[in-house]
């Protein structure tokens, strides 16, 4: 049998100097037994997968709102690109994989319903503000319970991975910046894909000297950005791109905000507004009635507050539950 202690050792033997071995872990804030089998890691790992938050993220937007399709992305099919994105690149570095894929799995656990139009409504809402990366972390500190301890307890790498995994701080971990880069390939080349789809976009919209350098199709442009991150941070302390394809997958980002992610056939003025009502609605409703939060956060009232209990609640919605509360809260019955 291959125990933890052999996994262990054996991350001595064939990863990276500049690894982060989990033998060296900073540990967890609240101590506890070592599991005989799986390194610590690897239990984050497990515990992601196996949460509440993670399983929402199947009916959690990405881009598109409400797609009439199974083919388009949503927030988790987003994360396991993420994953395996940033497991070859740790592979291939001879970097930490297990706590890169536990980064990655985690990295948009605090993501609000209706993708990133559903943060800016929490944020204006909010008086502390919203950012579903401190979300993330909340909902891994905080929010997830396996009903002997709050919180998921994880690793202080993980944690620090999935708060920095955007932003301008820095992950510690290379394992951390590989996920942070990754998170960036995988949505810029999949919402493309999704965008092409749905005929928001065609191919000949995509700038040319973009395509010209990274690639014509979709599987194309992702291995030449993981190949040109492998080349340029092998036995390096530092993940980075070269300067040439980091410029050219910028210019394709800055594309897609201008004809995908603000175009107004993805994002209709009258579905904003829906979505803007539907959530303000629903987060005056719980001020409001504070009893009809669910009763694991209205325990935690006099700690945290009404409002931020509030706003773990919302954000932790699915875009068809919320959709289905306010129907139930505020249609009347005779209209539905």
């Amino acid at each position: 049998m291959i125990t933890r202690e052999d996994l262990e050792k054996r991350e001595y033997e064939i990863l990276s100097p500049y690894a982060a071995k989990v033998a060296e872990s900073r540990g967890r804030k609240v101590p506890e037994e070592k599991c005989a089998i799986r390194t610590d890691y690897q239990r984050d790992r497990d515990r992601i997968i196996h949460s509440k938050s993670f399983r929402r993220l199947m009916h959690k937007t990405q881009v598109f709102l409400a797609p009439e399709g199974d083919h388009f992305r949503t927030r988790l099919t987003h994360t396991i690109e993420v994953s395996q994105i940033a497991r070859t690149i740790a592979r291939s570095l001879g970097l930490n994989e297990d706590l890169t894929e536990a980064i990655s799995l985690g990295h948009d656990l605090g993501h609000t319903p209706f993708g990133h139009n559903g943060e800016k409504v929490l944020n204006d809402l909010y008086k502390g503000g919203f950012r579903h990366n401190v979300q993330s972390l909340r909902v891994v500190d905080v929010l997830e319970s396996n009903g002997v301890r709050r919180g998921m307890n994880l690793t202080e790498e993980v944690r620090d991975g999935i708060l920095n995994h955007t932003g301008k701080t820095l992950p510690l971990t290379l394992e951390g910046q590989i996920v942070k880069i990754s998170d960036r390939v995988a949505y810029i080349n999949h919402d493309i894909d999704d965008a092409l789809r749905s005929g928001v976009i065609t191919e000949s919209d995509l700038p040319k000297a973009c395509i010209e350098v990274l690639g014509k199709t979709h599987r194309g442009r992702i291995n030449t950005l993981v190949t040109d991150l492998i080349e340029n941070s092998f036995e390096k302390d530092r993940i980075s791109m070269s300067r040439t394809c980091m410029t050219h997958m910028e210019l394709l980002r800055d594309f897609m905000f201008e004809n995908v992610y603000h175009n107004r056939k993805v994002k209709k003025d009258e579905e904003l507004e829906k979505i803007n009502h539907i959530l303000k609605s629903l987060y005056q409703y719980y001020i409001e009635n504070p009893d009809q939060l669910p009763e694991d956060l209205r325990q935690m009232v006099p700690e945290f507050g009404l409002e931020e209990m509030v706003k773990d609640h919302i954000a932790g919605m699915t875009d068809r539950y919320a959709v289905n509360l306010y129907t139930e809260l505020f249609v009347p019955k005779r209209w539905k």
